[in-house]
């Protein structure tokens, strides 16, 4: 259900659909600032600004140190050589991460293995694993050690 009213209004606008209202052209008071002195219309009649004049290049000082080169330099240590793991322990690590790659090799190029080379990755694997479980530490850690060492 619409009004009257809303009727008269879609029909005006409608009717003044595509006209364009007609503006009284003010005089314009005039620059106040040197910036707007200098202000340019384009071709729509909007205000451009004036182009910046560039500055001219400042003669640049040459830096200077803080201290010198020789002086107050820090040389760390060298660090320390990677550790090594007992061989016990890096069989087992082998076994842990490097059965399953083997495997995982083998299977994406097709190369095929014989059975007994499968089970002995699987048993590889497997006792790895449960060998590095049983050299775990039995007691726990100290519940304010966050693992740094110094």
């Amino acid at each position: 259900m619409q009004r009257e009213g809303d009727d008269e209004a879609w029909r005006s606008i409608v009717e003044n659909f595509g006209e364009r209202a007609e503006l009284d052209d003010e005089p314009d008071p005039g620059p106040s600032t040197p910036a707007e002195q200098q202000s340019r219309t384009d071709a729509y009649g909007w205000a451009v600004a004036p182009e910046p004049e560039p500055d001219e290049p400042a003669e640049l000082a040459e830096p200077t140190r803080a201290y010198g080169e020789d002086e107050d330099t820090y040389v760390p240590p060298e660090p320390p050589p990677l550790p090594v793991p007992e061989p016990d322990r890096g069989i087992a690590w082998a076994g842990v991460v490097g059965a399953p790659l083997l495997l995982l090799v083998s299977l994406l190029f097709s190369i095929g293995l014989p059975s007994w080379v499968g089970y002995l990755m699987v048993a590889w694997f497997v006792g790895g694993f449960c060998y590095l479980v049983a050299r775990m530490p039995k007691e726990p850690r100290d519940p304010w050690d966050d693992g740094s060492r110094v």
